[in-house]
């Protein structure tokens, strides 16, 4: 079967309402802009812009917001089919606070955890070169059963699996189910994105860069991205020497929601346009360094694969 869809995205589309006061918790936030969000939808959105043809698997509320989201996606070009639709969950919001570090937010789950296997199709996978998911889809019922159920295909089927490790307790305080889940993925082999502050989440201690990626490819992958923030990123593969690059210097940081998955979507399309792993590195800093200068998604009128060849 042809391979005409390169990655799947499998999991949260989230409406994200950013506040507009700066660099202030949720508590003393007053006022709110809304956007498309969600780290897989970021992701499909970002990977569409820069070429590829991702598809995402996901579920809205059958209301004015789902309505919203579904209207947004169509203006990015993307596939809606396996997008579904519940009668009976409303649509899932996120507020997040507008910071240059680490955002706080405060998350209202309803419709984005309800992901059924028939949305992730023996055909789509055939169909698919990448599949692609997060701690946060993972964390609820029925989407962590569907998915793992389809990445256990997936790998099957020969795909790359990916995964961005953006754990929160507070999206997922059952820990230990988490940990054991994340190794289950880990089994296959996916490439892993994960955040210092991602780790002492999951972990509740700083551990050492060596023993993250340790853990890591103990539980069998093989290549790891560790994002440092202001600091650049750390690239470890199995058995090789640990790659270390620096950010990318800009002038002016508008917020940093969604740069992970910025990121994250210039690796990937490293990875589908067979970069190294140097190049697939400085192409998702130049994608991160390009979403840091915008408040939600970068502008439709922007020409993101210009900006950042």
């Amino acid at each position: 079967m042809k391979k005409d869809i390169d990655i799947i995205c499998a999991g949260e589309i989230l409406i994200d309402f950013i506040g507009m006061q700066d660099d202030v918790s949720i508590k003393e936030t007053t006022s709110y802009s809304r956007y498309l969000g969600g780290s897989p939808t970021n992701v499909a959105v970002n990977t569409s812009r820069l070429g590829l043809n991702p598809r995402i698997v996901c579920a809205v509320g059958n209301d004015g917001l789902g309505d919203f989201m579904l209207s947004k996606l169509g203006a990015y070009h993307l596939d809606t089919q396996s997008v579904g639709v519940r009668e009976s969950q409303p649509t899932s919001v996120i507020l997040v606070s507008k910071t240059t570090g680490t955002p706080d937010f405060v998350a209202y789950r309803e419709a984005d955890k309800e992901i059924y296997e028939e949305q992730l199709s023996q055909e789509l996978l055939e169909r698919s070169k990448v599949f692609h998911t997060t701690c946060f889809a993972l964390s609820k019922k029925p989407a962590q059963t569907s998915i793992m159920a389809a990445a256990k295909r997936a790998k099957e089927l020969g795909l790359k699996l990916s995964i961005d490790v953006n754990f929160s307790e507070r999206i997922w305080p059952e820990r230990e189910e988490a940990i054991e889940v994340i190794k289950s993925y880990c089994s296959y082999n996916p490439l892993v994105k994960i955040s210092e502050d991602d780790m002492f989440r999951l972990f509740e201690v700083h551990k050492s860069h060596e023993e993250i990626f340790d853990f890591f490819h103990s539980n069998g992958v093989d290549l790891v991205c560790l994002t440092l923030g202001a600091a650049g990123v750390k690239i470890a593969r199995r058995n090789a020497k640990i790659l270390e690059f620096p950010a990318l210097k800009i002038e002016f940081i508008a917020d940093a929601t969604g740069a992970g998955d910025a990121f994250w979507s210039g690796f990937l399309f490293g990875y589908l346009s067979g970069f190294d792993d140097k190049e697939a590195a400085q192409t998702a800093l130049k994608m991160a360094a390009l979403k840091l200068q915008y408040l939600g998604s970068i502008p439709e009128d922007v020409d993101v694969l210009a900006k950042i060849s």
